[in-house]
């Protein structure tokens, strides 16, 4: 028997690939929109956050600068220009109740400390300072403007103090057959230049300078800590202290963590919800 399979219609594979695409289709649709809707609900859920919170969390972590550049590679760092912005703008928000600077530096750049430390005692919502486990140098200087600084008994607390210290490569230089050539104008325009010696002359106009500085930074924790000049000046080793110590010599006003930040926000504010 002969079969011609030239006039043979095979049917059923067709519309096996066309029902195949539909499915696929089908399942593409259906994926689009379960992940919109993910992603609308995320969105919703963290817009109902925000609306719900009364306490403007405003972090100050790592490294405090004045400003930092998009392009500076700085992990974590702080600046004043946006931590001051943000409490103009908890300031300017009607449901925020109260302001808390979250701590926990080291320190960083006298100006954008004195910057944060007015930002602060120039709200009018009630502010907070937390210093988790580090808050010295000009974290603490931003730190003393809240109205109340709370701190865990293990915190460090304080370094008062200032300092330029660098390392000088003058000598290793002339040991690699390098020499530096000083060209500039004005008799202290390179000084502090790593590459070439300090001079007497040079040391005492650095020193000088951290000197008045050193001064403003003591005025400062006495006026907004309610100090005397001369106490302040006997805390100000450049060490820091454990939250403990701090509370005993009035750097701190309180032992605790945001629990008891909370107790103290509600007796003041009615319900605490912080903002993430």
């Amino acid at each position: 028997m002969i079969i011609n399979y030239k006039n043979m219609k095979i049917t059923i594979p067709t519309k096996i690939k066309a029902i195949t695409k539909l499915f696929y289709l089908f399942l593409s649709i259906i994926t689009i929109i379960v992940f919109w809707t993910f992603i609308a609900f995320f969105i919703l859920d963290k817009s109902n956050e925000n609306n719900d919170c009364n306490v403007a969390n405003i972090k100050l972590h790592d490294s405090l600068y004045t400003y930092v550049k998009e392009s500076d590679e700085c992990y974590d760092c702080a600046s004043s220009e946006d931590i001051v912005n943000q409490i103009k703008d908890a300031e300017a928000d009607d449901s925020i109740k109260a302001i808390i600077l979250n701590i926990d530096s080291s320190g960083g750049w006298p100006v954008a400390a004195q910057e944060i430390a007015d930002a602060l005692k120039s709200a009018k919502k009630p502010s907070v300072a937390w210093i988790r486990d580090t808050g010295a140098s000009a974290a603490y200087f931003a730190a003393t403007g809240a109205d109340r600084i709370f701190a865990s008994e293990l915190s460090d607390v304080g370094s008062i103090g200032v300092t330029m210290s660098y390392l000088d490569n003058s000598k290793k230089n002339q040991k690699d057959g390098l020499t530096f050539n000083s060209l500039s104008i004005g008799a202290y325009k390179d000084t502090g230049n790593p590459d070439k010696i300090l001079t007497k002359e040079e040391r005492d106009l650095l020193m000088s300078d951290l000197q008045k500085s050193y001064d403003i930074f003591v005025a400062n924790v006495a006026e907004n800590r309610n100090l005397s000049i001369e106490k302040v000046r006997e805390l100000s080793d450049g060490n820091t202290m454990k939250g403990r110590e701090a509370l005993d010599v009035g750097l701190i006003d309180q032992l605790g963590g945001l629990f008891d930040i909370e107790k103290y926000l509600k007796d003041r504010i009615g319900d605490v919800v912080l903002c993430r």
